[in-house]
């Protein structure tokens, strides 16, 4: 499936999780372009026809990033990902994070994946609440 705009990079988050919909929700306040990202749950049609099989079995099952040149960014390479493309004061948090080692990043990206249901909830039928002129963002 093609990216919809040239620029435009999908987000794919736990559709199950309180806080990946937080996150939605924060990218979505700060992309001040409103095209950085169209926004797609792990669990949908959009994200099983971009990712091929193989490559979904070893993902962490929280969030991660198609960028616009096919690459998919996982765990805090995602999240540094983000920062940078929303630009601003976000930019220079990115920097911050990109400065500590990989590991160390992911470790901690690992961390509050593994409490994150614990803390932020999970549902089954977790339906976020988007502003009627955004949904058009999002992919099934």
């Amino acid at each position: 499936m093609p990216l919809p705009l040239q620029q435009t990079e999908i987000l794919f988050y736990d559709g199950h999780c309180g806080l990946c919909h937080r996150a939605v929700q924060f990218v979505l306040r700060h992309d001040q372009s409103g095209t950085a990202f169209r926004f797609a749950p792990l669990q949908g049609k959009t994200f099983a026809a971009v990712v091929p099989a193989d490559r979904r079995g070893g993902m962490p099952d929280s969030m991660a990033v198609q960028t616009r040149d096919a690459a998919l960014l996982l765990r805090s390479d995602a999240w540094v990902h983000i920062l940078r493309r929303l630009g601003g004061g976000w930019r220079i948090l990115a920097g911050a994070v990109a400065a500590v080692p990989r590991p160390l990043r992911d470790a901690v990206y690992d961390f509050v994946g593994r409490i994150r249901y614990r803390i932020f909830g999970r549902r089954e039928d977790f339906c976020p609440v988007i502003p009627a002129e955004m949904r058009g963002r999002f992919d099934p």
